[in-house]
C-alpha cells in the first residue's frame, strides 16, 4: 500500500518539477525560440605575422563548437545569427628572460575580432576583441605538436568567449 502512495506521489509531481523551472539549457544558452540558424563567415588572418591555415582553423572551431552546444542549424548565408570578422595579431613574444639575455620563457597571443549580428535583436549586435596566449619554454621551438597543442587551446578559450558573450550572456 505504502509503495503504491509513494509511486502514485512521484508520478503525480514529476511532471510538476520537471515544467516548473521552464526550459533550461545545460550550456547555459539563451537562445530565442525564432532563432534557428547561424553563420560564421571566413575569418581571414590580417596579422603581421601569417600562420597558414590559422583563419580556416579558428573559422571551422567556432562553428564546430556552436554546432555542438546549441541546436541552430550551421547556413552558409542569410543565418539569424551571424558571426563575421578577422585575425588581428598571431604573435610570439618573451615572457621573462635569463641572464644570459635569452628568452626563459615565450609566449604566442592570438587575437580575433568578432563582429556579432542577430537579425531579430539588433540591439544585441556588437564588435569585440577576444584574445588569449599560450607559454611554452624560451628553448623550445614553437612547431609540430606543440604549435597544434598551443593554438588548438587558444581557439578552445577564445572561441569559448565569444559563444558566452553571445549566446550565453555572460
Amino acid at each position: 500500500m505504502r509503495k503504491k502512495i509513494g509511486l502514485r506521489f512521484i508520478v503525480l509531481c514529476l511532471p510538476l518539477i520537471l515544467t516548473s523551472c521552464g526550459p533550461y539549457s545545460f550550456t547555459g544558452t539563451s537562445i530565442a525560440d525564432n532563432i534557428e540558424t547561424f553563420q560564421v563567415n571566413y575569418f581571414q588572418n590580417t596579422s603581421a605575422l601569417v600562420e597558414p591555415g590559422l583563419d580556416r582553423d579558428f573559422t571551422l572551431a567556432l562553428q564546430d563548437l556552436i554546432q555542438n552546444q546549441t541546436n541552430l542549424s550551421l547556413v552558409n548565408s542569410g543565418g539569424d545569427l551571424v558571426y563575421d570578422g578577422e585575425i588581428t595579431e598571431y604573435r610570439i613574444s618573451p615572457t621573462t628572460a635569463q641572464a644570459n639575455s635569452t628568452a626563459a620563457q615565450n609566449r604566442l597571443t592570438i587575437s580575433v575580432n568578432v563582429r556579432f549580428y542577430d537579425k531579430n535583436l539588433p540591439d544585441e549586435e556588437f564588435e569585440q576583441r577576444f584574445s588569449f596566449f599560450y607559454d611554452y619554454q624560451g628553448s623550445a621551438q614553437l612547431i609540430g605538436a606543440q604549435k597544434d597543442t598551443a593554438i588548438a587551446e587558444i581557439f578552445e578559450r577564445i572561441t569559448q568567449d565569444v559563444f558566452n558573450a553571445t549566446l550565453a550572456k555572460w
